[in-house]
């Protein structure tokens, strides 16, 4: 009772920081409110001392910060947000409407992701099911593919191939559920692909366990027993659903911009772009109330699905031994990857031919030229020592953090629930709001929420660990928490959680790419792959290799960090004797949460 009571007060604490640095924000950003104000709503004034002050005392700022704290938390219980500061219109009835559009969206991207994330499963279930794991080798470059994709560059090929050359769905627009479709589809098909690696990850385990051999020499189908395998393994993977939940929501600025979405990323993004701070305050707590629901409904989930087992400690573990990969795969894309850096490196990314302007891939330009003549193999090479380079620093950091973080999820569960509700668009917008852009805008607001996917993603599986049958009878035997850690805990964990931080190192390239590409992080003529993208992004129609070069070698980042995260093992225990006397624990012979 004192742990939940602790763990409740953490979680309000952090709540309550959280809502007071949104009612903050006029007071924490470092430009005069009263002057963008006065530029939106009279350019031709002149911005005397005296016309700023008036201003002021019209917003409210005059009063510090608890005065103007405790004005904005007063209005919200009488659905009071403030009015814009463009438009002077009230804020609250614009970012409801702008959050029912999201969430339809999310809504359809998320069975447009469970879809996808079926499909990557797929070959895996009809193995297990027909009892040939061991047979052959798990798919994984396609879903990569997908994974990798970024979703504005994948928004853009749809509206212009599938929504106006072929005209089978509207491209602009929110006129309709049909308007719906193409958003989605760009949203969730790399969300279902991240989904699919991760579950297809966790089945071979379910498969090999005692309930699923006991279900199939008694004879039931194979279907049946997927069916269940895929209940073993979801409730690992709820806390990172909650996380697609909201990231598909607050995440789509660069989708809704494209297809002119009225959703609560653009709104969001625009306000922050206008310094229209009020309008971000509001947006930025419905993301907040958002991601609390989310997370609420995914725990309750996860105790449905796992029923008292996880209570009784009665489950079987899901990370044995798997057959080794003999792939060349991760060989060959990895030497790929390197030969196309290398012979960018020995071009002039900078150099500009006005005559070369959009030319087609040729000898003298395997990748073609950009809108400026330069060469786009140069640009492409060059930028992947920004991109690369800093993806996996940030993947490292992140890494370590969620495993520390995952290990205390007392202390990390409620940080992990404050972390998400801020996706990466939104955060470097809230810290170019505060502290202007700048190039380490875009690492800083990744980095700070890169580790939470894998914080819950280690918290969930230590406890489903935690519960299994042979860490229960080594506890009996007196182990003590640092052996359970160091001997059984972490050495079947920790695989898992690696392999995720490698299938997110292309989702890092693209947070940073989607930060270069709404223009808050490097600056022309600078070849960082996301500027690449937003730089020729006008001529993807008429010169298709100009955005297609960035984002090929983007999908072949993907599929090397999918291919190469199947080399990454259980490491070789040796097995601890037990006393003679000690009886075998009993196996459970059935699927958890059945009856």
């Amino acid at each position: 009772m004192r742990r939940q009571v602790t763990a409740l007060l953490w979680r309000l604490t952090l709540a309550a920081g959280l809502v007071c640095g949104i009612g903050l924000l006029p007071w924490l950003t470092r430009t005069d409110p009263a002057l963008t104000v006065l530029k939106a709503r009279s350019a031709e004034r002149t911005p005397t001392p005296e016309v700023l002050a008036g201003i002021r005392a019209q917003l409210g700022l005059d009063g510090g910060p608890l005065q103007l704290l405790g004005q904005w938390l007063g209005g919200l219980p009488h659905g009071d947000a403030g009015r814009s500061w463009i438009s002077g219109s009230a804020v609250l009835p614009d970012v409801l409407r702008a959050l029912g559009a999201s969430v339809l969206l999310m809504a359809v991207a998320l069975v447009v992701a469970v879809l996808t994330a079926a499909g990557v499963c797929a070959r895996t279930l009809r193995r297990g099911a027909a009892r040939r794991l061991g047979t052959g080798r798990r798919g994984g470059t396609g879903s990569a593919t997908l994974a990798a994709l970024p979703e504005f560059l994948l928004a853009s090929v749809l509206a212009t191939v599938v929504g106006v050359q072929l005209g089978w769905l509207p491209a602009l627009g929110w006129y309709g559920p049909q308007y719906t479709l193409l958003p989605a589809l760009a949203l969730g098909l790399p969300a279902g692909a991240v989904l699919g690696r991760l579950l297809d990850d966790l089945l071979p385990g379910a498969f090999r366990e005692p309930w699923a051999l006991a279900a199939a020499a008694r004879g039931l189908t194979g279907r049946r027993i997927a069916r269940q395998a895929v209940r073993r393994c979801v409730p690992a993977l709820l806390p990172n659903l909650g996380l697609f939940v909201v990231g598909l929501t607050g995440g789509a600025v660069a989708v809704e911009q494209i297809f002119d979405i009225p959703g609560l990323g653009r709104t969001t993004l625009q306000a922050a772009l206008a310094q229209d701070l009020p309008v971000l305050q509001a947006g930025t707590l419905a993301l907040v109330l958002l991601a609390a629901v989310a997370t609420a409904v995914t725990r309750l989930a996860a105790r449905l699905l796992t029923g008292p087992a996880l209570r009784d400690g009665a489950l079987p573990t899901l990370h044995r031994p798997a057959p080794p990969a003999r792939s060349r795969t991760p060989l060959v894309l990895g030497a790929l990857l390197i030969a196309v850096v290398a012979a960018g490196l020995t071009r002039d990314p900078l150099a500009v031919a006005t005559g070369d302007r959009l030319r087609p891939p040729s000898l003298a330009h395997p990748f073609g030229t950009d809108a400026l003549g330069r060469d786009l193999l140069a640009r492409v090479g060059h930028g992947a020592l920004d991109t690369l380079l800093l993806a996996a620093a940030i993947s490292a950091a992140a890494l370590l953090l969620g495993v520390l973080l995952g290990l205390v999820p007392r202390l990390s569960g409620p940080l992990v629930d404050t972390v998400n509700a801020v996706p990466p668009v939104l955060l470097a917008l809230l810290v170019t709001a505060v502290a202007g852009g700048g190039t380490a805008t875009p690492a800083l607001a990744v980095t700070a929420v890169a580790w939470a996917p894998l914080a819950a993603h280690t918290s969930a599986l230590l406890r489903q660990e935690r519960a299994t049958l042979h860490v229960l009878a080594t506890r009996g035997l007196g182990a003590g928490r640092w052996y359970l850690l160091r001997r059984e805990l972490l050495p079947a964990v920790l695989p898992s959680v690696v392999r995720h931080a490698l299938l997110r190192l292309p989702g890092v390239a693209l947070a940073l790419a989607s930060l270069g590409f709404l223009g808050l992080g490097a600056q022309p003529p600078s070849p960082e792959w996301g500027l690449l993208l937003a730089e020729n992004q006008p001529y993807a129609e008429r010169a298709p290799w100009a955005v297609l070069a960035p984002a090929a070698v983007l999908a072949l980042l993907g599929a090397l960090a999918v291919t190469a995260s199947g080399g990454v093992r259980l490491p070789r225990r040796r097995p601890s004797p037990a006393p003679a006397e000690s009886p075998e624990p009993a196996v459970s012979r059935e699927p958890v949460g059945v009856r």
